[in-house]
């Protein structure tokens, strides 16, 4: 049982919840259709001279933070690691006194900062130190919530590079250790073993291991379906989207194909049909997730892709030469688990080339950056999309289940990022569409600013819905199926409330795709109502490595539509 509704008892209360003031968005009926009454609580609670932010908010953070975001990764600690590459020379941000790069591609010493740390409560960041450059690279925490980066370009792309959060002045460390190939747009996960594989990238039809799993090829395995997938003068089959399955294989996509690889015993194992239209992977960039994982004792998940956005082949040689075709409108999805698994295609408000999409707690999905017309690339594409979607997978009508957000005034194109924050927001920054930093006599500057995105369910109309976890029972270390409670608040009582538990797996987000992003909706085997505003939901932990990998996760607890802010826990 992934949702379960509950009965008020406070008549005071009740009469709250259904006294007349504007009623809910259709994403919040969803969440409890069976109210005969959607109702807000009275407008003394939300004085009517408020301004509504019911279709989202966006709030400028930074108007500069010295680098561009061409990568991001949110770790347990709350805080955001944020890099660009290091190859343009000076960014706007000094490293502290006596730390320079020496010897650069570009500058013999170079003393700015190519990476920041930022803290997320106080809204500040402090500058990181890179050797080798990482433009274009990958990554993925391990189990112990370290981020292992791999690859890049020139000196970096076999590099190995680790970050490890911690409350002191802790940078990076590069390994003396490499990759066997070069890994340049390339695409890492985290495995059910702790190890990350890391598949793909620019003339490397292969995956191999970190740590290394050693044979006759250094740990490097041949992939010929990523050759298969390559398009003369185009590629379109680099950064592939990929995602573990609860068999433990590994669904992999490139340019218009995916299959099941058996990473074990080095063999394919399943191949799936071709994604109708146009190009998916980069330079035709498109955007996925796997869909929420709802889990339950008795049966086996469902696992679901989802695939949006892309060009149509033709559309990269055609951008170099100035002609910008129009970007892909059309979604995919597909029933991996189903006997016979086709596509499902849906028409997007929009075409849209280097969308980027983000799994939200209430398992619907964002998709927010890009472009209209073109190709990813420098000077590719033209006409940003300003607006963010906002896709409800579980709404039965088609029709329905797009809504158009609040628009941001930023052009986020090549080389932007966006995450999800532990309290709900999305961070979003970068666009770099150019070969070097330009800021002025440009269409599109470089964008050194950091936004932060409120979907709906932030809106002030909504506050009152919102959850406040008070502690996990079991503690912040969770075994695999391990039955735990979680106790939480609510800042008035509600006469019909509906619940459930997600679990997210924070990625790694570049060039459209968040690496090792998905979502858990964990079993719900009873709630009980402690006080009148205090409840307690006891959940099962998920049951295997294969469901959730070992490592860090955000646990929020949605009430009728609302998440409240996460919970880490560390699942091993």
């Amino acid at each position: 049982m992934g949702l379960i509704k509950i009965q008020s008892f406070s008549f005071l209360f009740t009469i709250l919840i259904l006294s007349p003031s504007s009623s809910l968005s259709h994403h919040h009926r969803r969440h409890h259709h069976r109210r005969r009454n959607s109702q807000l609580i009275p407008s003394i609670f939300h004085p009517p001279f408020l301004p509504s932010n019911i279709n989202g908010e966006w709030v400028l953070l930074h108007a500069s933070i010295g680098v561009s975001a061409m990568h991001m990764q949110l770790l347990y600690n709350n805080k955001v690691i944020i890099f660009d590459r290091t190859d343009f020379g000076a960014s706007n941000l000094s490293l502290p006194q006596g730390k320079c790069r020496y010897d650069d591609e570009v500058l013999d010493v170079d003393c700015s900062a190519h990476s920041i740390l930022y803290d997320i409560s106080s809204n500040t960041y402090r500058p990181l130190m890179i050797q080798t450059d990482v433009w274009c690279s990958s990554g993925a925490l391990n189990s112990d919530g370290t981020l292992i980066q791999t690859g890049g370009y020139h000196a970096g792309d076999h590099k190995i590079r680790l970050f490890s959060p911690c409350e002191g002045e802790c940078d990076w460390t590069e390994l003396p250790q490499n990759l066997t190939v070069q890994r340049w747009y390339a695409s890492d996960h985290i495995l059910p073993d702790g190890r990350v594989i890391i598949v793909g990238g620019r003339k490397a039809f292969s995956y191999e291991f970190f740590p290394k799993t050693l044979n006759d090829n250094g740990g490097v395995f041949d992939l010929p379906f990523l050759v298969e997938t390559t398009d003369p003068m185009e590629e379109n089959n680099l950064y592939p989207f990929i995602y573990i399955l609860p068999d433990g294989n590994l669904y992999i996509f490139s340019n218009q194909r995916s299959i099941v690889l058996d990473y074990v015993n080095h063999r394919v194992v399943k191949e799936f049909p071709m994604i109708p239209g146009e190009k998916r992977s980069y330079p035709a960039t498109g955007s996925s997730v796997m869909l929420p994982l709802r889990l339950h004792p008795a049966q086996e998940p469902v696992v679901e892709v989802m695939i949006c956005g892309g060009a149509w082949g033709g559309a990269y040689v055609k951008a170099l030469e100035g002609e910008f075709w129009r970007a892909s409108s059309s979604c995919g999805r597909m029933r991996l688990t189903d006997p016979d698994p086709k596509w499902v295609m849906e028409e997007m408000p929009s075409g849209r080339v280097m969308p980027d999409m983000l799994l939200l707690p209430t398992g619907d999905v964002i998709i927010l950056n890009g472009a209209a017309n073109g190709a990813a690339g420098w000077e590719n594409a033209i006409d940003p999309i300003l607006n963010p979607v906002l896709y409800r997978p579980d709404e039965p009508d088609p029709v329905k289940r797009f809504t158009v957000l609040t628009p941001s005034t930023i052009p986020r194109m090549y080389h932007s990022s966006a995450t999800l924050l532990p309290d709900g927001r999305i961070l979003v920054g970068g666009s770099n569409p150019h070969a070097t930093y330009n800021f002025t006599g440009v269409r599109y500057p470089t964008e050194l600013s950091l936004e932060a995105f409120s979907p709906p369910y932030l809106a002030t109309e909504y506050a009152h819905l919102r959850p406040l976890i008070q502690a996990v029972e079991a503690g912040q270390v969770l075994s695999y199926g391990q039955q735990f409670s979680i106790t939480f608040t609510l800042p008035f009582s509600q006469a019909d409330a509906e619940f459930i538990v997600s679990m997210i797996a924070p990625s790694f987000t570049t060039h459209s795709f968040g690496m090792n992003q998905r979502l858990l909706v964990l079993h719900i085997l009873g709630i009980e109502r402690l006080y009148m505003f205090s409840y307690k939901v006891t959940v099962l932990a998920p049951p295997t490595r294969n469901i959730a990998p070992p490592g860090y996760y955000m646990v929020f607890v949605v009430h009728q539509g609302v998440p409240g802010h996460c919970v880490w826990v560390k699942i091993q």
